[in-house]
């Protein structure tokens, strides 16, 4: 039996308020995709509203691009499922053996506030089931509860830096920031230096500092497995 992941894309496209687009991170879907893909995992993609989620225009640049994104961009089964995403409020935990979030700056506005996603990551990870965060997706665990404490309470984490957010610009246009939530919420935040790979595991929970971690959560995800 080929092991399933659930992999939830951001439906959300709009930067804040400066009229630029945003959306999910190419190589971070890209690289765990075939991470997990290649070793016989099955892979079924949804986003909170269905159909083709909004990829952030500047994982599109030449220095963006990786093995993984080259391979994406001629893979017409990868691209047919990116086009029919499920609708997350139509799928179920107990149809996948784990589940993955991408990340992108769209998750911020949208996952991290979506009932929904909240609580589907509570039914994978009370039963047990490896849960995974990149980048900025870890942020999609702000309102996360387990018994009315934060799932992130106590748990080693990271996720997105402050540094790295500020090298991008983007520390007032987003709607919170990822390391100071996850502190917050009663994390145990770590991190390495900006831009170079970066994964916890605890337990089932699985995060990545940046897009350069990408493949190493997903290495991390597949050991689980």
């Amino acid at each position: 039996m080929s092991k399933k992941v659930l992999f939830v894309l951001t439906s959300h496209d709009e930067l804040g308020n400066t009229g630029l687009k945003t959306g999910f991170w190419t190589e971070e879907l890209a690289a765990p995709y075939y991470t997990l893909a290649d070793n016989g995992v099955e892979i079924t993609l949804a986003s909170p509203k269905g159909g083709l989620p909004p990829i952030d225009p500047k994982s599109e640049d030449p220095a963006s691009q990786t093995d993984a994104t080259r391979r994406m961009d001629s893979d017409d089964v990868l691209k047919d499922k990116l086009q029919n995403t499920h609708k997350l409020s139509e799928v179920k935990s107990e149809d996948f053996d784990a589940v993955f979030y991408p990340g992108g700056h769209g998750p911020l506005w949208d996952l991290a506030e979506d009932k929904v996603s909240q609580q589907l990551i509570v039914d994978f990870y009370t039963t047990g089931k490896p849960v995974g965060f990149v980048c900025h997706a870890p942020g999609v665990l702000k309102d996360v509860k387990i018994n009315d404490e934060y799932l992130v309470s106590g748990k080693n984490v990271t996720g997105f830096t402050n540094t790295e957010e500020e090298a991008v610009q983007l520390t007032d246009v987003v709607p919170f920031l990822v390391e100071d939530i996850l502190k917050k919420n009663g994390g145990v935040y770590s991190k390495i230096e900006d831009w170079n790979p970066y994964a916890i595991v605890d337990g089932n929970l699985i995060t990545g500092q940046n897009p350069a971690s990408s493949e190493k959560v997903a290495e991390e995800l597949l050991q689980l497995l």
